[in-house]
């Protein structure tokens, strides 16, 4: 099947051949398969979160946790998975989460919204649509379950929480999957304007550098504090399964520190407590937990102007915004210069908008003290990268739009030149192609002049 009669296919979602009939089955048929396939993402997901549960109570026994305890750990690591905060007694709420299990429960997800389709007469959007809610329905139920059934008398997690956040994650996530096993991502692309795909492909290719700054930067911190980073585990003393546990527990924080990484490099930074801040220009930290990815922070209160490294960082979000709008000049290099830059910045607010998104998940409380406040500022994110990605994108995109256009000038010859050096052709051959042709004899004034200095001859000349 072509590209084009694949898209043909997947916009058709109102085919005359689909009779109401047909419609119910399919309905009945998809929500069915979206009830099988939720359990199955969530029985899988819980099994991970069991295994890890039992591994940490065998390497650590505690008299007061038995099998049930064990079960509820589980549900509520679950749960943290989808980005659920938690309550703890004596501690507060622990809202500062793992992101990499985020995106473990959604890949799950994904795989799930894929299988809902499979082997299925889903054609359109709207069927892609009610895909993904054949997931999603279900599979919130089953976290709202979970949430009241995980409560104890040391932890409990929020309700509504659970139910909203399971809905959210699961119906993202299963709608790519459904629309990616009825179309490839070509053709989704295509079902896009022209505008649109330009904007998204400038956002996604800003996000793609800051991202992999904000990971080189987490490991050039991590390796500039390795004395720290093994006197943190020494502190410790987790044991083997213990040091498994903990070495899985950083891997699922990793994107945090890399988001926070992307706000270190955009400016406002982020904080590690209340009162405090770190930044390129200073930093003012107090006494941070035993966790080893925090070893790559500096150490006690100290400040600082900003270092050339950190000059060197701050530049990359700018950089990150000339590769997003030259890419919104690549997918359409037909756009006036105005329109070019007003792409471009589109582009930067889109991707700040994602990036403000993300450091809200980034961060969050780890109790009620001074710890209350952990992780960069959303809306601070928000602002400064829209206007950093935002100009610096517009900039690059009107200069692009601006250069191409100068450029088909110059090759492209004028339309009197194309007329002075068109060849002589034939008569017949534009009367073949449909045109006029047009006579011009460039010496009739001179055999006008010549035919009136001649004198007159014949009886046609008397009067």
């Amino acid at each position: 099947m072509t590209t084009s009669a694949e898209r043909v296919r997947f916009a058709d979602q109102d085919s005359p051949d689909v009779g109401p009939g047909d419609g119910k089955r399919l309905a009945q048929s998809l929500a069915l398969a979206g009830l099988r396939a939720a359990c199955a993402a969530a029985g899988a997901g819980l099994a991970v979160m069991t295994v890890l549960a039992l591994a940490g109570w065998i390497a650590a026994p505690h008299s007061r946790l038995g099998l049930i305890g064990v079960l509820r750990t589980a549900s509520a690591l679950w749960l943290v998975g989808h980005h659920v905060a938690v309550t703890v007694r004596g501690a507060g709420r622990i809202g500062m989460l793992p992101i990499g299990l985020v995106l473990l429960t959604g890949a799950a997800l994904w795989w799930a919204g894929r299988s809902v389709v499979r082997g299925k007469p889903v054609t359109g959007p709207r069927q892609v649509v009610a895909a993904a809610l054949a997931v999603a329905v279900p599979y919130s139920v089953i976290a709202g379950v979970l949430a009241i059934a995980g409560r104890s008398v040391l932890a409990k997690a929020s309700f509504p929480q659970a139910v909203l956040a399971g809905f959210a994650v699961a119906f993202v996530a299963a709608w790519f999957g459904a629309a990616r096993g009825v179309a490839s991502w070509r053709t989704l692309g295509s079902l896009m304007s022209g505008r649109s795909r330009s904007i998204l492909a400038g956002s996604a290719g800003s996000l793609a550098v800051l991202s992999a700054a904000g990971l080189l930067t987490a490991a050039a911190a991590l390796a500039n504090h390795e004395r720290q980073f093994s006197a943190v585990y020494g502190l410790l003393g987790p044991g083997l399964v213990g040091a498994g546990l903990l070495l899985l527990a950083q891997l699922a924080y990793l994107p945090n520190a890399v988001i926070w990484a992307v706000a270190y490099m955009l400016g406002p930074g982020f904080a590690v407590g209340a009162g405090t801040v770190v930044s390129p220009t200073g930093s003012v930290l107090g006494p941070l937990p035993a966790f080893p990815l925090l070893a790559a922070l500096p150490t006690g209160p100290h400040g600082s102007g900003t270092s050339p490294i950190g000059a060197v960082l701050l530049a990359v979000p700018y950089l990150a915004g000339v590769i997003g709008g030259l890419l919104v000049v690549r997918l359409d290099p037909r756009t006036t210069v105005d329109a070019a830059a007003m792409r471009g910045f589109c582009s930067g607010a889109a991707c700040g908008a994602i990036l403000g998104t993300l450091a809200a998940y980034a961060g969050g409380p780890l109790g009620d003290g001074r710890l209350s406040a952990v992780g960069p500022s959303a809306w601070q994110v928000t602002v400064v990268a829209t206007l950093e990605l935002g100009i610096a994108a517009a900039v690059s995109a009107g200069a692009a739009s601006w250069w191409l256009s100068r450029t088909h000038r110059r090759e492209r010859p004028s339309p009197l030149a194309q007329a002075t050096n068109r060849p002589n052709v034939d008569a017949s051959e534009d009367r073949e192609e449909g045109g006029h042709v047009i006579y011009l004899d460039r010496w009739a004034a001179d055999q006008e002049s010549a035919d009136r200095a001649r004198p007159p001859r014949g009886p046609s000349s008397l009067p």
